[in-house]
C-alpha cells in the first residue's frame, strides 16, 4: 500500500468506479443537487488503495433521492438509519450476477453545510470531503476540504480522533479505530488510545450487528490474534464478550503451552495458518506438507454464508470461543491431573447465544456451535488406529455441515495446544486421519447421506412393530449398515432388520 500525500496530487480513480461516479454526478446535477465524496472511499484515493465501498454526502435528504439513484443505476437501496438519513445502494460488479454485491454507497444526509458534516464525523483520515463534481474531473488533493488536516495524519500514518466525545455520540467507533489501524498498518495515536480506555464501557450499549460486523472486518485480518489482544489491552474485547473474562489465567495441563484465554487467541492464527491464510511463528510451513489441500478446500472457507461473511470468518470466531466452558468445567482428577470434563457439549449453547446477541443468521449460529460441540471429536474416531467405517459415518453425520470445519479447526487447536513444543510424531499422526477421513467422505460418497433403503411404515408392515422411538434406532442401524457397505439393497436391509430384531429377542 502506498501513502503519499503532496499538495498537488492527482486523485485517480480507476474506471469501474470513475463510470459509476459520473453516472451518480450526472443523475445528481440533472436535480440540481450537490454532493461530495466524503469518509474511507476519498482517504483510500488519497493512498491509493483499492475500495469497492463509496461514501457520499448529499445536501438534500438522501432516503428520499437514493432509492431514485438506485433505479437509475439499477442497483438495490437499503435505508441504514432513518433519524440521521443514511441510505445504502449495493450494486453488483459489472458482468456479475446481481447478487454478488461487490460495489456499495453509502448515501448520507448533509445538516447545514459541508464543514459542519465533517465536524461531527469521527477520526481526521476520513473528515474530509471534496466534490462529486470535482473528483470525476481528476481532482487534486488540494481541492479537498481537509479541517482536520487528515492529510497529513495520513501522511503520518495515525489514526487520530477529531475531539474528545466522538465515542459518546458512536461507540462502534471504538471498534472502528482499531479496524482501521489494522486495514491500513496504520497505528493509534497516544491520545485517541487512552480517550478509548477511557470508553471502552460505552461499547456495551451498542447494538450486536454494529458490532458484529467491527469484529468481522477484524477478523478478515491475517493478524487477527494480535488485534483481539490488542482489543483487550484497550478493554474491548471483554466488553464485547463477557464471557471471554472467565477464560483468562485458567491453567491447562502440561501439554498446553498457554492458558484457556491465550490458546483460544492462539488458535485464530493457527485457523489461519491452516487454510493458507496467514503465518504462524511456532513451526514452519513444512508442517502443512502432511496435510492435503486442495483447490476446492480453498474456495470451501471462502464460502459466503450470509452477505460477505464466510467460513473462514466464521471459524476464527469459533476458535474464539471454542473453550468458553472449560473454566466451569475444571477439575483436579485423583491424579491431580486437570480436565475439563464436557466443554464442547457446555461450550456450544454458550458460544450459540454470543452468536445471537450479536444478531448473526441462524445458519451461522448453527454451524458454530457445531465447530465448538465437536472439535474435539476428529481425534475421538480412533484410539492409535484408523477410523472404522461406522466410526467414520456417525461423525458425518452428527457433524453434518460443519464436517470440514471441524477438521481443519482440529488441526488448528493442535498446533495453539503445543505451539513450539510440537512433537512431529503426533502431528503426522493427527494430519493422517484428518487426511484419512476428508478421503472417505470423497470416495464413499452418498455412503455419509445414504439413500433410504426402507421407511419407518416398511417395518412397521413387515415386522409388527409400533411406532415410536425403536422404529427410529432400527433406521439408524440400518443406514450405518448400508454407510459400512454391509447392505445395498432393500431386499438386504429387510433380512438384516430380521437379523437385528430376533438378536434382541434373543437377549
Amino acid at each position: 500500500m502506498m501513502v503519499t500525500v503532496e499538495a498537488d496530487l492527482k486523485l485517480s480513480l480507476n474506471p469501474t468506479a470513475l463510470s459509476l461516479l459520473t453516472r451518480v454526478e450526472d443523475f445528481l446535477a440533472e436535480h440540481n443537487i450537490r454532493a461530495y465524496v466524503v469518509g474511507g472511499f476519498l482517504r483510500d484515493l488519497v493512498i491509493i488503495r483499492d475500495t469497492a465501498d463509496i461514501d457520499i454526502a448529499l445536501e438534500t435528504d438522501a432516503l428520499h433521492i437514493a432509492p431514485r439513484i438506485a433505479d437509475h443505476l439499477v442497483g438495490k437501496f437499503i435505508s441504514l438509519d432513518e433519524m440521521n438519513g443514511v441510505g445504502r445502494i449495493i450494486l453488483p460488479e459489472p458482468g456479475e450476477h446481481p447478487d454478488s454485491s461487490q460495489w456499495q454507497i453509502d448515501f448520507s444526509t448533509i445538516e447545514g453545510s459541508i464543514e459542519q458534516d465533517l465536524v461531527r464525523r469521527d477520526f481526521t483520515i476520513d473528515s474530509m470531503a471534496i466534490g462529486l463534481d470535482k473528483i470525476v474531473k481528476g481532482a487534486a488533493t488540494s481541492e479537498i476540504i481537509d479541517p482536520f488536516n487528515g492529510l497529513e495524519d495520513i501522511e503520518r500514518q495515525v489514526v487520530k480522533a477529531t475531539g474528545d466525545t466522538i465515542f459518546k455520540d458512536d461507540a462502534v467507533r471504538l471498534l472502528r479505530a482499531v479496524r482501521l489501524a489494522a486495514e491500513l498498518n496504520f497505528t493509534i495515536s497516544p491520545e485517541t488510545e487512552t480517550l478509548i480506555r477511557q470508553s471502552c464501557h460505552l461499547l456495551a450499549a451498542v447494538s450486536g450487528e454494529r458490532v458484529r460486523e467491527e469484529l468481522l472486518r477484524l477478523l478478515v485480518n491475517a493478524d487477527s490474534g494480535r488485534l483481539l489482544l490488542y482489543l483487550d489491552d484497550l478493554g474491548l474485547l471483554t466488553t464485547m464478550i463477557p464471557e471471554l473474562a472467565e477464560t483468562m489465567g485458567v491453567e491447562q495441563p502440561k501439554e498446553h503451552q498457554w492458558d484457556v484465554f491465550n490458546h483460544s487467541v492462539k488458535v485464530v492464527d493457527a485457523v489461519d495458518f491452516i487454510i493458507r491464510k496467514g503465518n504462524w511463528q511456532y513451526a514452519g510451513k513444512e508442517v502443512l506438507d502432511y496435510i492435503h489441500w486442495s483447490v476446492e478446500l480453498a474456495k470451501h472457507f471462502e464460502l459466503k454464508i450470509r452477505g460477505r461473511r464466510n467460513r473462514r470468518m466464521l471459524l476464527k470466531l469459533s476458535a474464539l470461543l471454542h473453550d468458553i466452558a472449560k473454566p466451569q468445567t475444571k477439575v483436579l482428577n485423583d491424579q491431580g491431573r486437570t480436565r475439563f470434563f464436557g466443554h464442547p457439549r457446555q461450550g456450544a449453547p454458550i458460544a450459540a447465544a454470543i452468536l445471537e446477541r450479536l444478531r448473526f443468521s441462524t445458519k451461522e449460529v448453527k454451524l458454530l456451535a457445531a465447530v465448538v460441540r465437536h472439535h474435539l471429536r476428529p481425534v475421538q474416531t480412533s484410539h492409535g488406529e484408523l477410523p472404522t467405517g461406522r466410526a467414520i459415518y456417525r461423525y458425518f453425520r452428527d457433524t453434518g455441515d460443519a464436517a470440514i470445519d471441524v477438521l481443519f479447526f482440529s488441526l488448528a487447536d493442535h498446533l495453539a495446544t503445543r505451539g513450539d513444543n510440537l512433537d512431529m510424531a503426533n502431528w503426522q499422526q493427527h494430519t493422517s486421519l484428518v487426511n484419512y477421513i476428508l478421503e472417505q467422505q470423497s470416495t464413499q460418497g452418498n455412503r455419509v447421506a445414504p439413500p433410504k433403503l426402507i421407511s419407518g411404515h416398511d417395518l412397521i408392515r413387515n415386522f409388527n412393530l409400533k411406532p415410536g422411538p425403536e422404529v427410529g434406532r432400527i433406521l439408524e442401524e440400518i443406514r450405518e449398515a448400508y454407510a459400512c457397505q454391509e447392505i445395498t439393497t432393500r431386499d438386504e436391509a429387510l433380512a438384516y432388520t430380521g437379523r437385528l430384531l430376533s438378536s434382541k429377542e434373543g437377549d
